[in-house]
């Protein structure tokens, strides 16, 4: 994988670059739709690629694992080949999912031993196990086993926390140097930097995870409950600490304000269920602000969903049909919404990487964040 650094903006600190891996070009500030057991939700591939111009997806180790299973997974040729789609992949390494079963699982120094959530049956995820798992999915960019600790948490939690998961970063790459891909192209780790919201802490990660020289670097433990403008602070002084020539890649976040005001802030890449989950429950994010669509304003209103989106959308489904289909229960309304919140998100990080290239990305966020965050 290869990163290049195109620009960097001259007021604040949001960068424009370039991540190059065997399965596409990735454009960053980059959005990542989640695809947790290997399908965006309610969404073809197709559309993943044609509407939605998504570049790369996510899939979930643990739950990859769990089902289809590695034998299916293998038998296909890795997840490329199973779900069809041809494009970069990333995936989770199940450290958040298995560390919210907090009821069925237990944490040693070895990994962690789990019960599915699906039938109850017993499993047992380590630093190599979990990079073994990895490598049969066969996701472009995979990521290191941790623990992401809770918020709130005392001191004493997150940094021992914390040193299990520096142990277990050890681990991973050593396991991940002595094994080979096993489709034919390559794959790049990516450690996780943790430490809750002490800074000390988060320093301690950094300096940790840029020993091995990765091709790219994580925050993580952001975006579980913490005030925004604590997540905004631990994300400054974490992002401005990571190398300049790497990719940053701030998970699970967020909002379209998020997003933004976090570009701003030196990260490059996001993913978050938000613009699918919020979608299937009938929020809408467009580019004049959000929408409950299933709001009685919208009965009558024959307009374009969003006429801001050049998007295939618009061409057929106005708001009052769109709200017509969830007052309905038709699945189809699950489609729509799911199509235009993914297509505003990737809009976007593509507005914010032209306005960083043009050299006017802080005067469009000031002017245009006010109006994606209204409620209409």
């Amino acid at each position: 994988m290869k990163f290049d650094l195109q620009h960097s903006d001259q007021v604040s600190k949001a960068r424009a670059g370039v991540i190059t891996t065997d399965h596409g070009v990735i454009e960053t500030p980059i959005f990542m739709p989640v695809g947790t057991a290997g399908s965006v939700k309610a969404v073809h591939q197709w559309e993943l690629e044609q509407t939605v111009q998504a570049q790369i997806i996510l899939g979930n180790t643990y739950h990859l694992y769990l089902r289809p299973g590695l034998e299916v997974m293998k038998a296909a040729g890795g997840l490329h080949m199973f779900n069809g789609w041809k494009h970069p992949i990333l995936t989770d390494s199940g450290g958040y999912q298995v560390f919210s079963l907090s009821g069925t699982r237990k944490i040693t120094k070895k990994g962690v031993t789990f019960k599915s959530h699906i039938d109850g049956s017993s499993h047992m995820f380590s630093p190599e196990v979990v990079m073994d798992i990895q490598r049969v999915i066969g996701a472009d960019i995979i990521m290191a086993f941790d623990e992401c600790p809770p918020y709130p948490c005392d001191y004493a939690y997150a940094h021992q926390s914390l040193k299990i998961t520096s142990d277990w970063l050890a681990r991973c790459f050593q396991q991940f140097r002595s094994t080979e891909p096993l489709y034919g192209y390559n794959q790049s780790l990516f450690p996780i930097v943790q430490g809750s919201v002490f800074k000390d802490l988060r320093m301690q990660s950094v300096e940790d995870v840029v020993r091995y020289d990765a091709d790219g670097y994580a925050i993580g433990g952001l975006s579980v409950g913490e005030p925004a403008e604590l997540m905004y602070e631990v994300t400054d002084y974490t992002a401005e600490k990571l190398p300049a020539d790497k990719p940053r890649y701030l998970m699970g976040v967020g909002t379209p304000g998020n997003i933004l005001e976090a570009i701003s802030l030196g990260i490059d890449m996001f993913d978050c269920v938000m613009p699918t989950r919020n979608g299937r429950n009938g929020m809408l994010f467009t580019t004049q602000g959000i929408i409950n669509i299933r709001n009685e304003k919208w009965k009558f209103d024959q307009g374009q969903i969003d006429a801001g989106l050049d998007i295939p959308l618009n061409q057929y489904y106005s708001k009052s049909y769109l709200r017509h289909l969830f007052i309905s229960g038709e699945l189809l309304g699950l489609q729509i919404a799911s199509l235009q919140n993914l297509s505003f998100y990737l809009w976007l990080v593509k507005q914010a990487r032209e306005q960083i290239l043009a050299g006017n990305f802080v005067s469009w966020k000031k002017e245009h964040l006010p109006v994606f965050m209204q409620r209409l």
